[in-house]
């Protein structure tokens, strides 16, 4: 039993030691070494990253109503327009023709109805017999107007200021409603469509910012959104917003790609922390913080989250120091030394 005794007595000395050391203190007997970070206000922007694509203002395939020979050609590939401009007129000689010939009928018709009017008020017919003269003349007015509104459609003309596209017909081509004629853009200025999964539904709104950049541009640009669907995609659960952007330069075109930052909500004076600081425990979450060069717990309440920091709404306070490492090893009131402060530089966040 003595022996047994001896045996045992180095074990208990070795666990002894090592229960000494962990009270905060390396072998040699100096403080735990950590890493702090220093709470401070900045400037946060809460941001979805997403992926869109870029629409013109405004687009249509120029065609015609009619069938016919185009006999004048105005549009050039590739330059502006302005709205109500004719790009294209269609032979009208036929219509013209009957246009001439109805407006002389109703010369002779206006005629005859002042006669039958006159010969009403002495009574020399009745009224039947005028009523069927001036429906006679009515009925030629119908047509004239017609015939005018087929001429009209022989010409086709810019519905709004933009850029025409390449063409596919020529002078003295034979058109029909089916004929591809070139295409009219407006482009400035111009659309980025993109989703954002349901999650935000509530949250985007009109008037938000978005900044976003496509390949063969080093600039970002600025959108404003101004249109969201008020429904959710049921295949991809996500909802579809439109936002307009500036583009006197035409540095944009449509159809590009784009990458996307929508900003939802700016904070001016954010607490924000490493998320790796945030212990979570069965009542919340907690931080530890360093007073007086010892280790003390604070409860705190949290806000949005991003990849690597967390915003902090309740429980700390500007030039509060809170521990980044060390965190399974410290304990309240263990004294500790500071390795390295960390702090957010302005426009970091």
């Amino acid at each position: 039993m003595v022996v047994l005794a001896l045996l045992a007595y180095p074990k208990l000395t070795e666990q002894s030691a090592g229960e000494g050391n962990s009270s905060g203190q390396n072998s040699g007997g100096s403080p735990l070494s950590v890493d702090v970070h220093v709470v401070e206000p900045q400037v946060f922007e809460n941001k979805i990253f997403t992926t869109g694509t870029l629409i013109a203002n405004e687009a249509i395939d120029l065609r015609s109503e009619i069938s016919g020979k185009i006999v004048e050609l105005k549009l050039e590939e590739g330059t502006p327009v302005r709205a109500g401009e004719t790009l294209i007129k269609i032979n009208d000689n036929e219509l013209q023709a009957r246009l001439e010939q109805s407006e002389y009928r109703i010369s002779l018709a206006e005629v005859r109805e002042q006669r039958q009017k006159q010969l009403l008020e002495r009574g020399g017919i009745s009224q039947e017999e005028y009523d069927a003269t001036l429906n006679e003349l009515n009925i030629l007015r119908a047509e004239s107007e017609l015939i005018k509104a087929q001429i009209e459609k022989t010409e086709i003309k810019a519905p709004f200021n933009g850029v025409v596209g390449l063409r596919y017909v020529s002078n003295g081509s034979y058109i029909s409603p089916t004929t591809n004629i070139a295409n009219l853009q407006s482009i400035n200025p111009i659309k980025v469509e993109f989703s954002v999964p349901e999650r935000y539904a509530g949250v985007v709104e009109v008037g938000d910012r978005a900044l976003f950049n496509v390949q063969g541009q080093d600039e970002d640009f600025e959108a404003e959104i101004y249109a969201i669907e008020p429904r959710i995609e049921t295949q991809t659960r996500t909802i579809r917003i439109r936002a307009r952007a500036d583009n006197k330069d035409s540095k944009l075109l449509p159809g590009a790609f784009a990458n996307i930052e929508l900003i939802l909500e700016e904070i001016e004076s954010a607490l924000m922390i490493p998320t790796i600081a945030v212990i979570p425990e069965l009542q919340g979450q907690k931080v530890f913080v360093l007073k007086d060069g010892k280790v003390a717990e604070q409860q705190v309440t949290t806000g949005i989250r991003t990849e690597s920091d967390i915003q902090v709404l309740n429980g700390l306070a500007p030039g509060d120091t809170v521990l980044t490492t060390g965190l399974l090893q410290v304990r309240t009131g263990m004294p500790v030394s500071v390795d390295q402060v960390d702090k957010y530089e302005e426009g970091e966040l």
